[in-house]
């Protein structure tokens, strides 16, 4: 069993990628149960490359919805901020020393 390269995981399509996650859940379930029964594999390091595939296409997976859910958040994010909010932060007072000293230097 050949590991999958994460090149050729981001090149097919997410139904793919779900398949061959099943796939390979399957493949792995079958051979822990006849390690587990204590037969001989017929590929000592096939547990550990079915493990690491399905760890390849988790981050995968993970890493497409990660950037589904960015995309959408730029999308609802508003341009800029409204004109009232932005007048009322002008007309507020400052807070602080400097703010004071402003104050009293505007009084004079």
């Amino acid at each position: 069993m050949a590991l999958l390269r994460p090149k050729e995981l981001r090149g097919m399509r997410p139904d793919d990628i779900k398949a061959k996650f099943k796939e390979l859940s399957d493949e792995l379930m079958h051979e822990r149960g006849i390690a587990a029964m204590g037969g001989a594999p017929a590929s000592p390091g096939k547990i550990r490359a079915l493990r690491t595939n399905i760890a390849r296409i988790h981050t995968i997976m993970r890493e497409t919805e990660i950037a589904e859910a960015k995309k959408k958040a730029t999308e609802k994010k508003p341009a800029a901020p409204a004109k009232k909010a932005v007048e009322k932060a002008k007309k507020e007072k400052p807070k602080g020393e400097k703010a004071a000293k402003a104050r009293k230097e505007e009084k004079k």
